[in-house]
């Protein structure tokens, strides 16, 4: 009898302690997936002056839900309207910012606008003013980027922020006749 009841006592705290093992193991794991669902990814680029400007600013990418954010603040234009792409290299070397290639186009379509039946390439961001004092924003949101993901077509690491001097008219190829480039920044996480 008294063996008995030490091997139920024995099977008891057993099954007690298994029974606690996987609560810890569940709850960790729930945690861990709550985690990375909150948590967005985020990359702030810093851009600077280039082509003898003084335009320079800060570009924030956000991934959240499946779609990217971007806040461009940008400071140091001459007032009215200006270009902003995505361009192939993260390398802001040259003075002029020409090191960072053409605009980001991995799917190989035509300059264009967004939208459009025509194509348009994945880093044509597309024009926004800049007031008296020379400073502007943009700010845009789309599910045809990502940050760091294994999609090429979509991912933004590794590549260029580029502000022009001019207007993008959406057609001129391949880069919208938008003028030099004024400021740059690469993309790098």
């Amino acid at each position: 009898m008294k063996k008995l009841s030490i091997l139920l006592i024995t099977l008891a705290v057993s099954i007690i302690s298994c029974k606690n093992e996987k609560k810890t193991t569940e709850s960790t794991e729930v945690e861990t997936i709550e985690k990375q669902v909150a948590e967005p990814k985020s990359v702030t680029v810093e851009l600077s002056a280039k082509s003898e400007s003084s335009v320079s600013g800060t570009v924030i990418f956000t991934e959240k839900e499946g779609k990217v954010s971007m806040l461009a603040t940008v400071n140091g234009l001459e007032p009215g309207e200006h270009a902003i792409h995505i361009h192939e290299s993260s390398d802001c070397s040259s003075p002029d910012g020409k090191s960072t290639g053409g605009h980001w186009n991995p799917t190989n379509q035509p300059h264009g606008k967004w939208g459009i039946e025509t194509g348009y390439h994945k880093g044509d961001i597309g024009n926004f003013t800049a007031d008296e004092n020379g400073d502007a924003s943009i700010s845009i949101s789309t599910n045809e980027w990502c940050i760091g993901c294994d999609d090429e077509t979509k991912n933004i690491i590794g590549k260029g922020i580029i502000v022009h001097a001019g207007v993008d008219d959406f057609t001129t190829q391949p880069t919208g006749d938008a003028g030099g480039r004024v400021s740059c920044g690469g993309i790098i996480q």
